[in-house]
């Protein structure tokens, strides 16, 4: 009445007493209806300040919610107690406001026991006054009005139960179809599983096969290169002999033109006979006829190297067509890798997209892969 006069007056004319919405508050700390976070503070400031804060605290709802109580009737005020107070205070920051607001209220100790000395009295006055018609009559009229609240909020719980029943009948069949169609999307990635497990496995005996005919592919062409290698150097060295052996013939025929000439000249006979000018026509038939032989012998020798030449040149070409072979394996071979990875990339993704969502859970970066080491060449 002395913090809040209007409010008490216009409870008073909606005879609505204290004990029909703030007995509920102090019988259970403010624990019933209001959240826990409010709760604990209330707790926290009891501990602290004693049984005096639970009235703190009642006033500083009143006075929070007093341009409301006002424009209540008896039924709207009441519900307000029970509905709309509590889910004022479900934010932590309002709860808290609602704490400094009741710390703030001062109410004296000697004040509160001196309401209720004069409490006790009025009662006592007012029981031996009233007459008993009256009191039955308030008493059933309280009970009436508590009769009608408790169906209230029979009504609002079993409304309430009712509708948490549909909605959890809705959440579980809603559960059992997704379940269903995550046990399908399961079998289904099961099932290419196995599948991609056995492409997969089918691509590494290709794979090894592949392998296996590029080694000796690689085997043929190094032997290949080694017997060219070979010929090559027998070739250089047949030729090295026949152009040592034929600057040997060479100086050989000198020699022995020079001796045959030192003894025609030597013979007096023979010097009569081959004057100078016979002479140097016979040394020049000479050396005509053995240069005649001399360049047979050249030209065997070089058709003799021009063939070698030319099956050199046809093992060089031999062994360049061996060599763009194996590129064309070593790319082919590239080529079936970068697909047997690109199939395990899509593989592993799928797998796991699939798997995700069957989950139901946020799709993730796909686990690298690691690439099969390439062979050497």
């Amino acid at each position: 009445m002395e913090q809040l006069p209007d409010l008490h007056s216009h409870f008073s004319d909606l005879n609505l007493e204290a004990h029909m919405y703030a007995s509920q508050w102090f019988l259970t700390l403010f624990t019933a209806k209001f959240p826990l976070c409010m709760v604990f503070h209330i707790i926290d400031l009891l501990l602290c300040e004693g049984l005096n804060i639970i009235f703190h605290v009642a006033l500083a709802l009143l006075k929070t919610s007093k341009e409301d109580l006002l424009q209540a009737d008896f039924e709207g005020a009441l519900k307000f107690f029970r509905v709309q107070l509590p889910k004022r205070y479900r934010a932590e920051e309002n709860a808290r406001r609602l704490m400094e607001q009741a710390c703030n209220i001062k109410v004296p100790i000697k004040k509160l026991k001196k309401y209720e000395k004069e409490y006790q009295t009025m009662r006592e006055s007012q029981l031996q006054q009233e007459d008993p018609m009256d009191r039955y009559k308030r008493e059933n009229r309280r009970l009436q009005e508590a009769s009608m609240r408790l169906e209230q909020e029979n009504d609002d719980l079993a409304h309430e139960l009712v509708t948490s029943k549909i909605a959890l009948r809705n959440d579980l069949d809603q559960a059992e179809d997704k379940a269903d169609v995550l046990n399908k999307e399961l079998l289904l990635t099961k099932q290419r599983l196995v599948e991609t497990e056995d492409e997969k496995r089918k691509q590494e005996e290709e794979t090894a096969q592949l392998k296996e005919v590029f080694r000796k592919q690689l085997e043929k062409a190094e032997y290949e290169i080694k017997k060219t290698t070979a010929i090559i150097a027998e070739y250089k060295q047949i030729c090295s002999q026949l152009s040592t052996r034929l600057e040997k013939q060479q100086a050989a025929s000198k020699e022995e033109l020079e001796v045959v000439k030192g003894k025609m000249m030597a013979c007096k006979h023979c010097s009569d006979i081959f004057s100078k000018e016979g002479a140097l026509k016979l040394a020049a038939t000479s050396r005509e006829d053995q240069g005649i032989e001399t360049d047979d012998e050249k030209d065997s020798l070089k058709k003799q190297l021009r063939e070698m030449e030319l099956e050199l040149a046809q093992t060089k070409l031999q062994l360049v067509e061996a060599k763009c072979k194996i590129q064309e394996l070593e790319h082919q071979r590239g080529a079936l890798m970068n697909e047997i990875q690109a199939a395990k990339n899509s593989w592993f993704s799928k797998t796991l997209n699939s798997i995700k969502t069957a989950t139901g859970t946020q799709p993730l970066q796909p686990a690298p892969v690691t690439q099969p080491p390439k062979e050497s060449t």
